[in-house]
């Protein structure tokens, strides 16, 4: 076997280091669990259940990243309850409206959340699990993803903790306190 020469090393790593981003942007999108149109979806109903204002809300502060990293650690459990919960929304929305939900204005989506939250959604997919558990479902992750730890995936810039005019969180075992 010849060993390679310098130039050809360099074409090698040069080619390779060129074509990373493009590599890593295929392998990462559209996320970890979801598809891109879930995550389209989902993002739509957690912004419905922490919208921004002066603030930003849940799309700003990518609380959809937070569940979708979640469903692939330590919510593996709620993979099908999300799968199916949300053909259940798109059922409901084209039950009421005729349209994909993330096609709705704010009054509309806000009319088939409330369906869900009632129990009173339309649709096979809440024949056979419970609009109302999902939703209650989606708001505890959209909660804990607005106002947990960034590192998590949600919250992004600590909005929240800004929001609510809290200081950096102080971390126990890495000397961030001050004197």
């Amino acid at each position: 076997m010849k060993p390679l020469g310098r130039r050809h090393f360099l074409k090698t790593l040069t080619v390779g280091v060129g074509a990373a981003p493009y590599i890593a942007a295929a392998t990462t999108a559209p996320g970890s669990f979801f598809t891109a149109a879930e995550a389209a979806l989902a993002d739509a109903i957690c912004e419905q259940i922490v919208p921004g204002d002066q603030d930003p809300g849940a799309h700003d502060t990518r609380v959809v990243r937070f569940i979708d990293r979640q469903l692939t650690g330590a919510y593996r459990r709620h993979q099908e309850d999300y799968r199916q919960g949300l053909i259940g929304v798109e059922e409901t929305s084209r039950e009421m409206y005729q349209r994909a939900f993330v096609e709705l204005g704010w009054e509309e989506q806000t009319a088939v959340l409330r369906a869900l939250e009632s129990g009173q959604a339309k649709g096979e997919t809440w024949k056979k699990q419970s609009a109302r558990a999902f939703f209650s479902l989606v708001r505890e992750h959209t909660l804990q993803g607005f106002y947990g730890s960034p590192r998590h995936g949600g919250n992004r810039n600590y909005a929240s903790y800004k929001m609510l005019g809290l200081d950096y969180p102080q971390i126990i075992g890495q000397n961030r306190y001050r004197p």
